[in-house]
């Protein structure tokens, strides 16, 4: 069928530029390739399979690259990929057994050479009647070349990764494809008419998760709770963290993280990109924030220890992901300053659509950052530490939901860095 004509198209366009350990990791460590009967004995193990595969990974592949926004769009490597003995790319040489001397071997069985190939074709054919799958079916680029082979192989990931979810356990997530794949008019009324959240700026986003405000109450969340019941402990572990700023190569870990950050007097000591941890990064001097931070599902491409220097702040802006929330607790916030009125006022603020909250030190702070927003620390000689946290929003999103969001996350940056994106961040999803 066309749907298999394309699927397997991707699955070549897959080992051209690298990607093939990718798939080999995340497919065939699946169910997809659960043990097969004995008395089908055409059929290579599982293990005999894994271990050709990885064989076929350790040689030398080309590499593509990404642009635009959102997901990012891929482009074919120019470069061919090494063929197997029958002309085919890596990835269906491997699955044909196309190895010349696996077939010097005597061995004692029938071997079907479609055997391997048509297991995928089983698995795509299966994933592509899912609900992931229908929704990957309606981009308009669905059985084109152009189609991004992320999103083609997508449905398959999903059902060997999470075998035992139910279409109606995935609707959501399900919309939030077609919402990447440019279904932008599943954007609900209430985020249209909404003029604290610009709805054009919004590249991740999740139907159905209800009404929203820009600021939530913390004593909701266990994390909130956690934090400012530890934020003397946690005080002291970014002062140690303070002492040991420079790594071994002598870099500051207080970074700009984004172009804007620049010119915004806004510095991060990053503890978590894009959820995962950093290399090298001294965890063993701040024990009980990792241990806190960890607790909840991290999202978003900065997790750390957020400085303001005097007298700047952040520009008006949202950050276009509905299915994550923000958290802050003050860590060292400057005393009150006075205005112009001769009043004694709050000298930091943080502006979430129409309301402004002022920072307190071991107090949390939480907010929707789809709402626009701005911070300033107006203290002329005194800066405004925070410990940030963006986290997948738990309080209306399933424990599932946000294990298959992470996941895709987690594989979308796989791929792009595969594809030669060093840094992977509000590109990914």
């Amino acid at each position: 069928s066309n749907t298999m004509t394309m699927v397997m198209l991707q699955w070549r366009r897959l080992a051209s530029v690298g990607l093939l350990a990718i798939v080999v990791q995340f497919i065939c460590s699946a169910d997809a390739f659960a043990p097969i009967p004995a008395s089908r004995n055409n059929f290579l193990s599982r293990q005999s399979l894994r271990s050709s595969l990885y064989a076929k990974k350790k040689s030398k592949n080309s590499g593509g690259g990404f642009g635009g926004g959102g997901f990012g769009s891929s482009s074919p490597s120019k470069k061919k990929a090494p063929r197997g003995k029958s002309g085919r790319g890596d990835l269906l040489s491997t699955l044909n057994d196309d190895d010349s001397k696996k077939k010097k071997e005597k061995i004692s069985r029938t071997y079907v050479k479609s055997d391997q190939e048509q297991l995928l074709n089983d698995l795509a054919a299966k994933s592509a009647e899912t609900i992931i799958g229908r929704a990957v079916a309606s981009s308009p680029e669905y059985n084109s070349p152009d189609m991004d082979p992320f999103w083609q192989l997508l449905p398959s990931l999903i059902s060997t990764k999470f075998p035992t979810a139910s279409d109606a356990d995935l609707k959501r997530v399900a919309k939030m494809v077609e919402f990447s794949l440019g279904s932008r008019g599943l954007l609900e009324e209430d985020v249209v008419v909404d003029r604290w959240r610009p709805h054009e700026e919004l590249h991740a986003y999740m139907p159905g998760l209800g009404a929203v405000e820009p600021f939530l109450d913390p004593s909701q969340l266990a994390l909130c709770q956690q934090l400012s019941e530890n934020y003397e402990v946690i005080t002291k572990e970014y002062e140690a963290l303070l002492e040991q700023r420079f790594d071994r190569k002598g870099k500051d870990r207080f970074q700009s993280v984004t172009s804007m950050n620049y010119d915004a007097g806004w510095k991060t000591m990053v503890l978590f990109y894009n959820g995962h941890r950093i290399k090298d990064f001294p965890y063993n001097l701040c024990p009980v924030t990792t241990r806190i931070m960890e607790s909840v599902p991290l999202a978003g491409r900065i997790a750390g220890f957020n400085r303001q220097q005097p007298e700047s702040g952040i520009p008006l802006h949202s950050d276009g992901n509905n299915m994550w929330l923000t958290c802050q607790m003050g860590i060292t916030v400057p005393p009150h300053i006075t205005n112009e009125a001769g009043e004694d006022v709050p000298s930091a603020h943080i502006r979430v659509g129409p309301e402004t909250r002022h920072w307190e030190e071991g107090q949390c702070l939480l907010y929707d950052t789809t709402y626009e927003h701005e911070t300033y620390n107006a203290h002329p000689t005194e800066e405004r530490v925070v410990l940030h946290v963006d986290f997948f929003n738990t309080l209306k999103m399933t424990k599932l939901e946000i294990d298959v969001l992470q996941y895709i996350y987690d594989m979308r940056e796989q791929f792009m860095k595969a594809e030669g994106v060093a840094k992977v961040g509000a590109q990914v999803l």
